[in-house]
C-alpha cells in the first residue's frame, strides 16, 4: 500500500469502527456519513465516542475551510464535548500548511496529536510479562476496570469512562478486550476488534503509576493475539495518541497519516 491508501484506510477505520461503538452506546446516536463529513456521536460523557472526521481526499484550503466550518456547527449542537479527527495527508500541500489557522477560523482548536498505524503484522508469537496475568473482558466488573484505567490514563473523570463502556454488549461479546493484572489488580488494558477484514486496536491504557514497564505493549499484544487466533486475520490498524506512538512500531506498526484532534474553542 502506498501511504496516502494507508492514509485513506485509517480514516475509513475509524469511521467503522466508530458507527459499531457509537450505536452500542446509543442505538440513536448521530451515525451520519454527509459529503466529506462522517458524524459518529454518541453524545457519551466519554468524549472519544463523540467524534465527526473529514472523509475526502485532496483537500484544498477553500474546501478544508468550508468541512471545518460544518463540522464545528455539528459539534455546537451537541450535548456533550467531542472531537474533530483529522488526518491530514488526507488534505493537499497549501491546505495541510494551513489547517490550524483554518480551524481557528472555524471555532476548533487544536486539542492534541494522533498517528494512524497500519501493519500485516498478525499473527504474533503469545506474548507473556513476568509481572502479569490476562483476563478477557466479560463482565461489568471487567468493563469498570477497562473504563477506570482509560480515565486515568488519559484525564477524564472515572465517571465519564465509566459512561462510555458500562453496560455495553459488544465489548463483552465482539470485542477481543483484555485487562493486564498485577497481583490481581487492573494495571493495563487493550482491545482489538474486527473491522473490514482488519483488526482495530482500541483504547489501550497503562495506570500512571505502572507506566514505562512494558505493560502497555505487552497488553496490546495480547489482544492483537488473541484476536488473530479468533478471525484469522493478518492486518491490524490503530490510532496512536503521543504517548503510545513510540510502543507500536516495536510490534511491527508503520505509522502513516499524522492526526489532529480538534475541540470547539472554549
Amino acid at each position: 500500500m502506498t501511504d496516502r491508501t494507508e492514509s485513506i484506510e485509517s480514516m475509513e477505520q475509524l469511521a467503522l469502527v466508530w458507527r459499531g461503538i457509537v450505536l452500542d452506546r446509543d442505538p440513536a446516536a448521530d451515525v451520519r456519513d454527509l459529503p466529506g463529513i462522517a458524524v459518529r456521536w454518541a453524545d457519551s460523557r466519554f468524549a472519544f465516542w463523540n467524534c465527526v472526521t473529514l472523509t475526502e481526499t485532496d483537500v484544498d484550503p477553500a474546501l478544508l475551510g468550508e468541512r471545518l466550518r460544518q463540522a464545528a456547527d455539528i459539534m455546537r449542537a451537541k450535548r456533550r464535548p467531542g472531537f474533530l479527527w483529522l488526518f491530514e495527508d488526507l488534505l493537499d500541500d497549501e491546505a495541510r500548511a494551513r489547517v490550524r489557522a483554518e480551524a481557528e477560523k472555524a471555532g476548533l482548536e487544536y486539542a492534541f496529536h494522533g498517528t494512524g498505524m497500519a501493519g500485516d503484522i498478525l499473527p504474533l508469537p503469545e506474548p507473556a510479562h513476568p509481572e502479569l496475568t490476562f483476563v478477557r473482558v466479560t463482565t461489568d466488573d471487567h468493563l469498570r476496570a477497562y473504563a477506570d484505567l482509560n480515565s486515568r490514563a488519559y484525564g477524564f473523570p472515572v465517571e465519564d469512562g465509566r459512561d462510555g463502556l458500562l453496560g455495553s454488549t459488544l465489548w463483552k461479546n465482539q470485542v477481543h478486550a483484555y485487562l493486564g493484572l498485577r497481583d490481581g489488580v487492573p494495571v493495563s488494558c487493550a482491545a482489538t476488534v474486527e473491522a473490514d477484514g482488519r483488526l482495530f486496536v482500541v483504547l489501550v491504557a497503562t495506570a500512571p503509576e505502572w507506566e514505562r514497564r512494558g505493560y502497555g505493549e505487552t497488553v496490546t499484544r495480547k489482544a492483537l493475539y488473541e484476536g488473530a487466533r479468533a478471525t484469522g486475520l493478518t492486518r491490524a490498524t490503530l490510532h496512536a495518541t503521543a504517548a503510545g506512538a513510540p510502543v507500536y512500531p516495536r510490534i511491527g506498526f508503520r505509522p502513516n497519516s499524522p492526526m489532529g484532534f480538534y475541540s470547539l474553542k472554549q
